[in-house]
């Protein structure tokens, strides 16, 4: 179980401002990342809800955004229908400062994240000239009626480039809209890393040859003295090394420091297998 919470920053401006370069996104402050930063993941998909794929991007994007520092709050799976799609959107994008979707932006009847998109925040589609200047050549000028509707997207719309992605990532206020192919998603969430960062998290990790049982009022007790710690408590089963894994976090690393040692010696001696962490 997760043990802690961290407080949530507003959104900052500046670094959130749309741009065509996700590779030199600006930085608040003389050069420093903001502090905090929220996020939700909306997933689309009837496959998933049904089970005929495996989502993947979910456990990626958790990964990705916490090496940004970024915290994920939310993930959430809907279905490829108008009206789910734009309540979940709107909803996310007022609580969280960054809402990243996956899935339904392919040339088909059941791609409908754009218009999802666009009600969410009462705007309609319309053709974007450099998304349909750039199907138009890669179709050699002569793109299918159902390729072209890759390029609609809500009024107002900017289009993010960057590292190694071919097609823009679109942009509406603090939403940006993901395709669900994993290869696709990794490939448009890594180039859009710079613009999302924030201050790095810290990670210490202890692990143990105990229960949580034993263990239990010295979590409590830790948590008393440092109460922003983020404190997590993982067992195991099986055949596994240890059979419990504690991890500290915080973005503040000398609060984190003073924590690890106040656990540690609060924990049996006899009870610590190793540490890991700076």
């Amino acid at each position: 179980m997760q043990i802690g919470t961290t407080g949530r920053r507003e959104i900052d401006k500046i670094l959130l401002r749309p741009r065509h370069d996700c590779d030199n996104a600006p930085k608040r402050g003389g050069g420093r990342v903001t502090q905090d930063r929220t996020c939700a993941l909306v997933v689309i998909g009837n496959e998933i809800l049904s089970g005929k794929v495996r989502d993947s991007n979910a456990y990626f994007a958790a990964r990705e955004l916490r090496a940004l520092g970024v915290t994920l709050r939310r993930i959430v799976v809907v279905a490829d229908e108008l009206d789910a799609i734009a309540q979940e959107v709107s909803a996310c994008a007022n609580v969280f400062d960054v809402v990243l979707t996956s899935g339904g932006v392919g040339p088909t009847h059941d791609d409908v994240t754009m218009a999802g998109v666009a009600q969410a925040f009462g705007r309609r589609l319309e053709r974007h000239p450099e998304l349909e200047d750039r199907i138009r050549r890669r179709a050699e000028g002569q793109p299918l009626p159902a390729s072209l509707r890759m390029a609609e997207v809500p009024q107002g719309a900017v289009l993010n480039t960057g590292g190694e992605i071919g097609f823009p990532t679109v942009q509406v206020e603090n939403v940006f809209v993901l395709p669900g192919i994993p290869q696709l998603f990794e490939a448009k969430l890594r180039a859009l890393g710079p613009r999302l960062a924030a201050a790095p998290y810290f990670l210490r990790a202890i692990y143990l040859n105990v229960g949580e049982s034993p263990i239990a009022s010295h979590l409590d007790d830790c948590l008393r003295r440092f109460p922003a710690l983020m404190l997590g408590s993982y067992p195991t089963m099986g055949d596994a090394p240890y059979r419990v894994k504690l991890t500290l976090e915080s973005k503040d690393r000398a609060m984190l420091a003073a924590a690890f040692d106040y656990l540690v010696e609060l924990l049996p001696a006899e009870a610590i297998i190793r540490t890991e962490g700076p």
